[in-house]
């Protein structure tokens, strides 16, 4: 076993990327009937494509219930796929066994969204870091509690706090204790899933911050899921923009946030507060509500609210196009554009 891994991660390294998603879709049946059978799927994620390079961070934002939690679960394999690919550090997710998958476990941690709930409340802090320490046998007895020490003073936590319970912490400290738990496994991939959401903008800010640097001293990789745009422009790499299912923009985050191509994403930045009371931003408003991911729309799926529709946007499905170098956009508005551009460049 130790061999396999071992022929399979050594030529990765070289590679700069550390998790490639291809085509991912995730669809869950809806059942009917006495009997039942399935008469529809709910297509929660439907042909995702991405790469996450060792130590950067992509952004994943989008309106609730576009996708964003389950592409994380299911890159960790908690769902199981319906197609695609998840390949981590050369391995592919979905192709090993249950035993090569506990092996990898460790490397692939999650932060999950709201801290009281992801915490068990009968089991005392130094259980929570330390349970999974000792199942991967991360280090040997006799390092225990010093490795434990280490781990809770790097997010902010004192050694003291070990007998205490869940209950007995603020919403910043338990999230300090589920991002300890995490890191405690030295993973290389973290998927961050609204970590701050459930906390004060103070404390969002200490948390944030806690990320990037414990992210600088390790060198985990994080998928980061938000709603807030401004977390996201402050701790991402690159930034994804999700839409009913879809990836519909990917680009750095600085392209991303200057120069926005998908209506959707304009939409998205114009909602963002501006900390400046002496400028105003012509917000964009979405007229309707999202369609529903069992029976979205036919061509474009955000062709119901967008304000540049135009008729192929009704009956075709748009591709992803590389509008620039590093920006990926699904629009035939800028597809048209690209082929224009192409066009008037071979005339020249």
């Amino acid at each position: 076993m130790q061999q396999v891994m071992e022929t399979t991660n050594t030529p990765v390294q070289e590679n700069e990327d550390l998790l490639v998603v291809r085509d991912l879709k995730q669809y869950f049946p809806i059942k009917a009937g006495l009997m039942q059978r399935v008469v529809g799927n709910v297509k929660a994620v439907d042909g995702v494509t991405f790469t996450i390079k060792r130590g950067n961070t992509l952004g994943l934002v989008g309106e609730s219930g576009c996708g964003k939690t389950t592409i994380g679960k299911t890159i960790l394999r908690l769902n199981q796929k319906t197609s695609g690919d998840v390949i981590f550090d050369g391995v592919d997710i979905f192709g090993i066994n249950h035993q090569q998958l506990r092996d990898l476990r460790p490397r692939m941690q999650i932060i999950f969204q709201d801290p009281y709930s992801s915490l068990s409340p009968r089991m005392p802090v130094s259980e929570i870091i330390g349970e999974a320490v000792r199942e991967h046998n991360i280090v040997p007895e006799n390092e225990f509690e010093d490795y434990l020490d280490d781990i809770m003073r790097s997010c902010g936590l004192q050694p003291y706090h070990k007998d205490r319970y869940p209950h007995e912490f603020s919403g910043g400290q338990r999230q300090r204790i589920c991002i300890a738990r995490a890191l405690a496994l030295n993973p290389d991939f973290v998927v961050c899933d609204e970590p701050v959401s459930a906390l004060d903008v103070s404390i969002q800010a200490q948390i944030i911050n806690l990320l990037k640097d414990l992210q600088k001293s390790h060198g985990m990789a994080y998928l980061f899921i938000s709603h807030d745009l401004s977390v996201v422009e402050h701790i991402s790499d690159e930034v994804g923009v999700m839409y009913l299912g879809d990836l519909v923009e990917h680009a750095s985050k600085k392209t991303l946030f200057q120069n926005p191509l998908h209506p959707y994403t304009q939409a998205l930045l114009s909602a963002a507060p501006i900390p400046d009371p002496s400028r105003k931003r012509n917000r964009i408003i979405l007229e309707g509500s999202i369609p529903s991911p069992a029976n979205p729309p036919k061509g474009c799926k955000f062709h119901t609210r967008c304000r540049e529709v135009m008729e192929i946007c009704k009956t075709v499905v748009p591709l992803e196009r590389e509008y620039e170098p590093g920006h990926m956009v699904k629009c035939h508005l800028y597809n048209d554009r690209k082929a224009l551009n192409e066009e008037t460049t071979e005339a020249v």
